[in-house]
């Protein structure tokens, strides 16, 4: 396995530019930025494919979140098997918000955006990681540590609490009570 998946790139990275950074690992068989098929503007990642796995295990290990166009890089390895890529590392996610936590940032061409992502191998260490951080103090601020959830649940979820009730049924009061005391 010699192929990464170099995310969080900036709109106008090019492959030319990709490979002035990531050639000094070694060898480059490909890269690929992928990009809308309609518009052809890049979808934010791409590919770097090595011709050898020691190579590919060079660049992650010395460019990850290093920047290109004012942005830190997020490389990680490719999941050739699309079941993979869908449900297998997907479990092992694990949302981190509320902080200040450097590389592991999200961020946009305004800068950071206050959260990141953290993959595990397995699911058992994310929920180990869930359970000793969500509620943690850093930096003097509370941070949230959670499951991933896509922005489908995350519709779900909102659905569901907008379906429950939130009203109140007020009757039976005397006709010379004022707002205030209704209120109480």
């Amino acid at each position: 396995m010699a192929s990464l998946y170099v995310g969080d790139l900036h709109p106008e990275v090019t492959e030319a530019m990709l490979y002035e950074k990531f050639s000094p690992a070694g060898p480059i068989l490909s890269i690929r930025i992928c990009r809308d098929k309609i518009t052809r503007r890049s979808l934010g990642y791409a590919y770097v494919n090595y011709q050898q796995p020691v190579d590919a295990k060079r660049a992650l290990e010395t460019l990850n979140f290093d920047v290109i166009k004012g942005r830190p890089v997020r490389i990680m390895w490719s999941q050739r098997d699309p079941s993979l890529r869908k449900s297998g590392p997907r479990k092992g996610n694990v949302f981190v918000g509320g902080g200040d936590f450097g590389a592991l940032l999200a961020c946009d061409e305004k800068g950071p955006k206050g959260y990141g992502f953290v993959h595990f191998q397995k699911q058992e260490s994310a929920e180990r990681a869930i359970d000793a951080m969500n509620g943690m103090f850093l930096n003097y601020r509370k941070i949230f540590v959670g499951r991933f959830k896509s922005h489908k649940e995350r519709e779900a979820e909102r659905g569901a609490w907008a379906r429950q009730s939130t009203s109140a049924d007020v009757k039976d009061f005397q006709d010379d009570t004022d707002e205030e005391a209704t209120l109480r």
